[in-house]
């Protein structure tokens, strides 16, 4: 049976100056508290663990900062573990809700999501959690997480597309940021799966895992741009839409930057592992291809910045798609960072500590307005 809250005559305890209910789940309106747990809270995680590890790749060292990154890693891990709990009461107790969310032509995209905190959080654990839990269990915890997130990407960046072809109706005026969310994580995939080559045995398997992941790499490059255009088709020819999906037009980063990331992290893995010319090659290609989208990824970040200042003006309600302004963020900070490593230009040091600073700053201010939405209960009822 659905736990469910039935709605009170607020005490004066519990009601604020402003006349809104303050209280534990006073904001729930009698809804059941898993009745409404949808695939976009896993965003929290990815939001959480990418401020974590892009700390740990910046290119200059900042004391106290990776201890500081280390247990903003840990808290990652224990949302993700609240997280899937959460999801798994929902799945449960509403299982016909829970079915719901992949027939949903918004909702269904975000179930990207969950494949990339998977990801996220192991990549986590060998970047930073070793200190904490331990050489092996680092490894065994990355490995175990990469596996299933990518497993999980793969299946998201071919049954949400199938389902938005055959099912799905769509209209001239539907896409939106998220509609790139089922098709990235093989690119993050890509981009972390570097961690687990040097834990491979030498030869075949290390080669045959760089292979895939620029196989994934690919995936998603050629996918996200087509998404991306049609975002752009749409934003000309109906504008912004509505307020709420203002934020995901961030998004559009996430590709973009992971890219770089993953052309950088994979460039440096090739030579030693592809025969010549080939792994040289690719090792020219997290400069060759990563400036330029860089450069993309830079006219993106503007235009989403000036079309959400317009947007906050007129007012810009807070939701979870607010998390969109904190994982694409985080990954041209890691993609700036190896931009910097790669180039050894100082251009690329400052920026990435700017953009790190602008993540943090949103991440503070997006942890903190989740955390007071779901502690009265607005982010856990229907919308």
């Amino acid at each position: 049976m659905a736990l469910t809250l039935t709605r009170t005559t607020p005490t004066p305890g519990l009601t604020s100056r402003r006349g809104h209910l303050t209280g534990f789940l006073a904001e729930l309106e009698g809804q059941p508290v898993f009745g409404h747990i949808t695939p976009n809270w896993f965003a929290s995680v990815m939001g959480t663990g990418i401020v974590a590890n892009a700390a740990a790749t910046l290119p200059v060292h900042v004391p106290g900062l990776v201890e500081a990154a280390r247990g903003v890693w840990v808290l990652s891990l224990l949302l993700l573990v609240v997280v899937t709990a959460a999801t798994a009461v929902h799945g449960v107790r509403h299982p016909d809700r829970a079915r719901a969310h992949l027939a949903d032509p918004v909702m269904s995209h975000f179930y990207g999501a969950p494949a990339m905190a998977l990801m996220t959080v192991g990549a986590g654990a060998v970047l930073l959690g070793r200190p904490v839990i331990g050489d092996g269990p680092a490894l065994a915890l990355d490995a175990v997480l990469w596996t299933a997130g990518t497993l999980l990407g793969l299946w998201t960046a071919v049954a949400v597309p199938y389902r938005a072809f055959t099912a799905h109706d769509v209209q001239p005026d539907s896409a939106f940021g998220g509609w790139l969310m089922p098709v990235v994580p093989p690119m993050v995939s890509a981009a972390t799966g570097t961690l687990l080559l040097p834990h491979l045995p030498a030869g075949e398997a290390r080669s045959t895992l760089l292979v895939c992941c620029y196989a994934m790499f690919g995936l998603t490059l050629v996918a996200s741009l087509v998404m991306t255009t049609l975002i752009w088709n749409r934003l000309v020819q109906h504008g912004t839409g509505a307020a709420a999906a203002v934020p995901t037009l961030w998004i559009v980063l996430g590709p973009l930057g992971q890219s770089v990331t993953a052309s950088h992290n994979l460039g440096e893995a090739a030579p030693a592992l592809l025969p010549a010319p080939y792994g040289t090659a690719f090792h020219a290609l997290g400069l060759v291809y990563g400036v330029p989208v860089w450069g993309f990824a830079m006219l993106w970040a503007a235009l989403a910045l000036a079309v959400t200042v317009r947007t906050a003006r007129a007012g810009l309600p807070f939701s979870l798609t607010w998390w969109s302004f904190t994982f694409p963020v985080g990954t041209v900070v890691t993609g700036t960072s190896g931009l910097a490593a790669a180039s050894g230009l100082h251009l690329f040091v400052v920026l990435a500590v700017l953009f790190y600073a602008a993540l943090v700053a949103a991440w503070l201010v997006v942890a903190a307005r989740t955390l007071r939405g779901a502690y009265r209960g607005r982010l856990l009822r229907a919308a």
